[in-house]
């Protein structure tokens, strides 16, 4: 099913509907008859549609708690990224709010009150009120931010802790970033993994899980993986073949579900599927360079 050029997050809703974040604007699909229901055009300019890990458009995208809103982090080329906020009845774009460059990951806070939009490029979470929409940065850089536009050393995703509502952003498989947005500040903790990171997720008991996408320098870095943290911090990694880009979990938190469509060159046309008590895996044919994923 076509929703769109270049599709990246998605998010998916009680009623079964899909909001996928495309270069085009947000695909609306109902996933019980496969159907693309709407494309909602963005109202940020970001120029000619195109592919690629830079292009223009929908990146990182959440779902309101009550289902009226969602909100879909907007890339614009060479410059600041925007956060637009859908009505999920009117189906348009009511309102755009700035936010850094190439917001890469969009969360929610548990009650609502609070949008998190993870800005790649600029080293940094905007936190967003979500009555006001009034946006305020917080850097999140553990590795500092030399390097600029060239540095690997970002943030990519996050994950909303459930027991507190802190951000959880892993770093390398060596440093997790937990950050208080009401306060700004951020704390280290130590992981185990040794690798470049990219998807993560936290289960409603809190265990983080984060998908290592391979070694920056593979003569000090190990392979692909995906770890899972307990909140404790315990660590377990599974080795992956190859890299991946987004994890999801079942419901009765058994599996991972990993997808190949890494951002970079050397993503695949599939999905792994991790059995976490045993840590057997095994790899699935999934569309063409699949990116975003939920469990239906």
């Amino acid at each position: 099913m076509k929703v769109g050029t270049a599709p990246y997050g998605l998010a998916v809703g009680e009623d079964g509907r899909a909001w996928v974040a495309t270069a085009e604007g947000v695909a609306v699909v109902d996933t019980a008859s496969r159907k693309r229901l709407a494309l909602i055009p963005y109202r940020t300019d970001t120029g000619p549609v195109t592919t690629g890990e830079y292009r223009g458009g929908g990146m990182g995208i959440a779902l309101a708690p009550d289902g009226r809103r969602v909100y879909v982090g907007v890339n614009v080329p060479g410059g600041n990224g925007t956060l637009e906020v859908v009505d999920t009845a009117a189906l348009k774009v009511t309102d755009v709010v700035p936010v850094g460059r190439r917001p890469f990951d969009v969360d929610v806070s548990r009650d609502g009150s609070e949008v998190y939009a993870t800005d790649h490029d600029s080293f940094d979470v905007t936190v967003v009120a979500a009555g006001t929409l009034e946006p305020r940065r917080i850097e999140v850089a553990p590795y500092g931010t030399e390097g600029g536009l060239g540095s690997w050393l970002k943030p990519h995703y996050t994950a909303v802790r459930p027991s507190d509502g802190k951000l959880l952003l892993p770093f390398e498989g060596e440093r997790l970033a937990v950050v208080d947005p009401r306060t700004g500040r951020t704390t280290i903790e130590p992981m185990t993994a040794n690798t470049h990171q990219h998807g993560t997720t936290v289960t409603p008991d809190g265990t983080l899980l984060t998908v290592g996408t391979g070694p920056i320098d593979p003569d000090a870095d190990a392979g692909p993986s995906l770890t899972v943290r307990t909140p404790g911090g315990a660590e377990r990694v599974y080795p992956l073949e190859g890299p991946h880009e987004s994890v999801a979990v079942s419901r009765d938190g058994r599996t991972a579900y990993v997808t190949g469509g890494f951002t970079r060159d050397g993503y695949w046309d599939g999905l792994t599927v991790v059995d976490l008590g045993t840590g057997d895996t095994r790899r699935l044919p999934a569309g063409s360079r699949p990116l975003g994923i939920a469990v239906l």
